[in-house]
């Protein structure tokens, strides 16, 4: 109770003390000059005054800064002409407390003038205090602490920061003791602790929690859909894992965190106090998740394309590589075959074995160049309708009897088809095989699996084009081996990066598997941690049952290339051109050679009774030689036309039945070709 003076005209001033303490609102007495002369308590609770600081006191030091100057002048005028004010006016007051922060009040003001008072009596009341308009308050504080996250999400470089303010932004504006953000780990049987605030004493950020039937995240996980449970006491519903309920925890909301329409995380606010959430609190929640999933998926997708961008340059680069490598192999080795077959030679041991020695070298550079034409999505695929189950049995079968026996190899397939091309698919899921052996020296789990899938995981979507009709086959080999830390999985698919040691691996074991995926329509996705074992997941174009008809190229018939073929060779390679004279002249061709797309016109434009067009692709400057096949054959049609290529496929965009040879070629292999391009053009 206030002490004050005895105020005259009151018989019992005890009875008006204990009223005027007792009473709900804030009163204040003050005189006709604004001096402050008794105050209840719970006037000095809501200004923030001890009694002795307020009384004596300027009412004006409760008047906001910006507005005490027009507030002057309206007490004095009050003062001239003193009248009852009541509450409920809708006039917007502010009050200054004590430490400088203001509250919105209401005010009523009655004067003692009528009882020979120099008094007014000031009642004031926060207007916090009325349900609507704490509510309003309430949400008008969600949407600040919403617009505070959304700047610092345009503004932050790091997803991981916004990771971490999360929990801080909904633990401040909802004022609850624990908020954490989990994340489901790809198996999800689990969820990992990403950030958080009031975590319990077992636990801590990177901490994994298993994703348990009941519980209230497995529901949000399962259904989609935030959880409120008002008292953990009463709620049927729901398994309480114990650790929250020893903590003293009594009530929760849980929201979703999607990505795309699939939950990859929950974002879970927990309260000691019952009954402390409502649908408000649930919407402020989901909304910052909302916020959250946003920003999260705006830098996956910016990870995705850099990671696509940088192997798309090194991808452009080793197949620029390979090309010039392809030609110096096609000259090298055309040489030593005729070099081989000259008489000085054939009657030289010493000098065939030299010979044999460097072609076996040259066929070295040509399966190094072809695995980096493979990761350059450069090679020559020839995809048929496969049945992948019926592949992986095989696959499987083979590898049991050669891989250690102490690796347990499983195999969980549906019956699916997808279009590829079955060597360059046999080649990829080798790669990935013996990686996965190598990863477990003492022996473990080998698991493939097949199956449909409608679409690809969300954070491929950016490194691929639109997805076939049928969707994709996901083939996934899965080990138990020693897994990859992050550092070694960001680089996994890059040409001749290896943690292998020197002589075990190339490094270029799965750039060709993510270049023929890549290739193929389909893509590749990595799944690994240390010591939670590697899988790898192949997505190729599915093809329903009633379109398996093939895609590709069929094997012609044998035959022989007749003497006397008149062969029109475009080579813009000087070297490579000269080779490969050679060999059609030592099939007894005559041959018509030209550097480029325009002399080959002009020489099947004179009527030289050219039988054969021989081409590479690509002819350097102007016309490619697909270009070049395509007027040669408006001109002359039916003429047989074989297409050489060290480089690119994708510019094929040729009419199905040309045949293609890829460089480096053996003459048998030339004559075999144009075999077949002689006998389709019939």
């Amino acid at each position: 109770m206030t002490q004050g003076p005895v105020i005259p005209g009151f018989d019992d001033g005890t009875v008006f003390r204990s009223l005027f303490a007792a009473y709900p609102d804030a009163l204040l007495l003050v005189d006709l000059h604004g001096v402050i002369v008794l105050a209840n308590p719970a006037a000095l609770d809501l200004l923030g005054y001890e009694a002795r600081e307020l009384l004596g006191l300027s009412v004006d030091v409760l008047v906001p800064d910006a507005i005490r100057p027009r507030h002057a002048a309206y007490r004095n005028a009050y003062a001239d002409q003193p009248r009852t004010r009541p509450m409920g006016m809708q006039m917007d007051l502010v009050a200054k407390r004590r430490d400088g922060s203001e509250v919105m009040v209401e005010i009523a003001l009655s004067p003692l003038n009528d009882h020979g008072l120099p008094f007014v009596v000031a009642a004031i009341r926060s207007v916090g205090a009325y349900p609507r308009v704490k509510q309003a308050l309430q949400r008008a504080r969600y949407a600040e602490c919403l617009a505070q996250f959304g700047r610092l999400a345009v503004q932050a470089p790091h997803t991981q920061r916004l990771l971490e303010q999360v929990p801080l932004t909904a633990a401040d504006a909802l004022q609850v003791e624990s908020a954490k953000v989990l994340m489901l780990e790809p198996s999800g049987l689990e969820f990992r602790i990403a950030s958080g605030v009031g975590l319990l004493p077992e636990e801590k950020v990177g901490d994994r929690i298993p994703n348990e039937l009941g519980t209230p995240s497995s529901y949000v996980v399962a259904q989609g859909k935030p959880v409120l449970i008002g008292d953990y006491s009463r709620d049927q519903r729901f398994r309480i894992p114990a650790p929250y309920l020893r903590a003293g925890m009594t009530c929760e909301i849980s929201v979703p965190l999607a990505d795309r329409g699939h939950v990859i995380g929950i974002l879970a606010v927990r309260s000691r106090t019952a009954g402390r959430f409502g649908e408000d609190e649930v919407r402020f929640l989901d909304s910052l998740s909302s916020l959250l999933a946003t920003v999260l998926q705006r830098a996956q997708s910016e990870d995705a394309l850099n990671h696509a961008q940088r192997l798309e340059s090194v991808g452009q680069l080793t197949g620029g590589i390979a090309h010039d490598f392809n030609n110096l192999l096609t000259v090298i080795s055309g040489n030593l075959q005729v070099l081989e077959e000259m008489p000085a030679c054939a009657a030289d041991t010493f000098a065939l074995q030299l010979i044999s020695a460097a072609t076996r070298a040259t066929r070295r550079g040509a399966e190094l160049t072809s695995k980096l034409l493979a990761f350059s999505r450069r090679q020559v695929l020839q995809p048929v309708v496969l049945d992948a189950s019926a592949l992986l049995h095989s696959l499987t079968d083979m590898l049991r009897r050669t891989l250690d026996q102490r690796i347990t190899i499983t195999l969980d397939t549906a019956q699916v088809l997808c279009l590829a091309d079955p060597v360059q698919l046999e080649s990829a899921l080798l790669n990935i095989a013996i990686n996965s052996r190598d990863a477990m020296p003492q022996g473990g789990t080998l698991a493939f699996a097949c199956h449909a899938e409608r679409e690809l995981p969300p954070e491929l979507d950016a490194e691929t084009a639109q997805a076939p009709a049928a969707g994709y086959v996901a083939i996934s080999i899965a080990d138990t081996g020693s897994g990859m830390p992050q550092a070694v999985k960001d680089r996994a698919f890059e040409p001749f990066f290896t943690t292998k040691e020197v002589g075990r691996g190339t490094g270029l074991g799965l750039s060709t598997v993510y270049g023929f995926a890549r290739q193929s329509r389909g893509a590749i996705r990595l799944d690994s941690a240390p010591g939670e074992g590697t899988t790898v997941t192949l997505y190729l174009p599915r093809i329903e049952p009633d379109d398996g008809g093939q895609h590709g190229n069929e094997d012609v018939a044998g035959g022989s290339v007749p003497r006397g073929l008149r062969v029109l060779l475009v080579e813009d390679d000087t070297e490579v051109r000269s080779v490969v004279q050679s060999f059609l002249e030592s099939m007894g061709c005559e041959v018509l050679p030209c550097g480029d797309a325009q002399q080959a016109l002009i020489a099947l434009a004179s009527g030289s009774g050219v039988g054969l067009l021989l081409t590479d692709i690509a002819l350097g400057v102007g016309m490619q030689g697909t270009e070049l096949a395509d007027e040669a054959r408006k001109r002359r049609p039916g003429l047989a036309v074989l297409l050489r290529s060290g480089f690119s496929v994708e510019l094929l965009e040729t009419p199905p039945g040309w045949e293609l040879l890829r460089k480096p070629f053996a003459r048998d292999e030339l004559e075999r070709a144009m075999t077949r391009a002689l006998l389709t053009a019939q």
